[in-house]
């Protein structure tokens, strides 16, 4: 086979693996509502599905991203494919609450590998500007597969179409990919760095790192939230809640598509605290405003998180070079952890927000409403926080800027 037709087989089969990650975030968030009443389910316990989804994330990407080496991208999206299809039926049959949470993870878990084999494929693939291009092309597609997501969830919704019906969707790009993938010679794996993971646990161990960890742990919850709650809590704001995520996503995959020439003027810790502000603003709007308002709020947020992901992952890189690729898995993972450890939190906020409104005599859409906005206003803390953290990481790199923001910013 044609090595060119073969490496744009991968890359598109890349591709279309990722848009089942986008997917599965997307379509999950539209069906919440859903699923809670079919299974009478509390906010918590919807909570506690979406924790499964964000933990088998992170546990899939950091074994991933250590096995890499050793087993190569092509076994690790066999397991991929293998469990986004247990996960996807498992969905749809459920049958009860605890198969669920099992489904859930099992698609959390495909997602990951998805992320820790594909990274690499494409950087051992393509090389210098050519590699950070391919990158940039392929992580377009999270944000660009959810406004997809979102606009087809919206559509079936609107339609009177089951749930079940909107998680058949995503076998669409499944089946795919793993055409695509099929019969096709996967590069090998590129040696590894000549630093050991011993090397890399020990530059983990700076305050640099550690700081970026913390860190990180907050930018992604503040960026998966609001997202994965949206359908929840907006339903009832007068604005579509799959429209405000397909706005949002929208304009993050354009921002991160155009992404080097702010990260450059900015530099990386200028982006992180705009970002922080942004994402405060936008946040606070969704927890006051209804109708069309909401949408101003969405390009607020969608301004704030986009170059969350990309910048910490960057910062890692460059600030702590010698974590290796074992540092960035590190840090996507402590950020999707972070987002499952929050997921019941939050909705138990709901649940007691929901109760504290009901005291006060609201019923129906304006409860909902009040009950949604109320924990929207808690998780204001989350950029809150952050604002004053990326202030402290601003002055305190101020001596120690990276050598090349820009293109880090648009190789991940």
């Amino acid at each position: 086979m044609n090595e060119n037709v073969n490496k744009s087989a991968l890359f598109n089969g890349s591709c279309f693996a990722l848009i089942t990650t986008a997917f599965t975030f997307s379509i999950r968030a539209g069906i919440l509502s859903q699923v809670g009443e079919r299974f009478g389910l509390t906010a918590t316990q919807l909570g506690f599905i979406n924790q499964m989804f964000f933990l088998g994330f992170p546990i899939s990407m950091i074994l991933g991203g250590l096995l890499y080496y050793k087993i190569g991208p092509k076994l690790i999206m066999q397991i991929a494919f293998i469990t986004h299809v247990i996960g996807i039926l498992t969905t749809i049959y459920a049958g009860s609450y605890a198969v669920l949470l099992v489904s859930t993870l099992f698609i959390g878990f495909g997602n990951g590998c998805t992320e820790a084999a594909c990274n690499p494929m494409i950087a051992d693939m393509y090389s210098g500007d050519k590699m950070s291009k391919m990158l940039n092309r392929f992580h377009m597609w999270f944000p660009g597969g959810i406004v997809i997501g979102s606009l087809v969830s919206k559509f079936m919704t609107d339609n009177g179409m089951s749930w079940q019906a909107q998680m058949w969707v995503t076998m669409i790009p499944t089946i795919i990919y793993a055409i695509l993938f099929f019969g096709k010679t996967f590069p090998k794996p590129k040696l590894q760095s000549s630093t050991s993971i011993a090397e890399n646990l020990k530059a983990m161990a700076s305050p640099t790192f550690i700081f970026l960890f913390i860190c990180m742990a907050l930018t992604a919850i503040s960026e998966f939230g609001p997202q994965q709650w949206v359908g929840l809590i907006m339903s009832k704001s007068g604005a579509s809640p799959m429209l405000i995520l397909a706005l949002v996503t929208g304009l993050m995959a354009v921002g991160r598509f155009f992404g080097g020439p702010v990260t450059h003027a900015l530099g990386q810790t200028g982006v992180l605290l705009m970002g922080a502000v942004f994402t405060a603003i936008g946040i606070y709007m969704f927890s006051t405003v209804t109708g069309g308002m909401a949408y101003l709020a969405a390009i607020f947020f969608a301004i704030g998180v986009c170059f969350f992901w990309p910048t910490m992952v960057g910062a890692a890189a460059q600030r702590v070079p010698l974590s290796g690729a074992l540092g960035m898995s590190i840090i996507g993972g402590v950020g999707m952890f972070s987002t499952a450890i929050w997921q019941p939190i939050i909705g138990s906020w709901i649940d007691s927000d929901k109760a504290a409104a009901q005291a006060t005599g609201l019923t129906g859409d304006q409860l909902d409403l009040a009950a949604g906005q109320a924990t929207l206003a808690k998780m204001v803390a989350f950029p809150g926080i952050l604002i004053v953290l990326f202030l402290i990481f601003f002055f305190w790199q101020k001596k120690a800027a990276p050598r090349s923001d820009a293109k880090v910013a648009a190789a991940h």
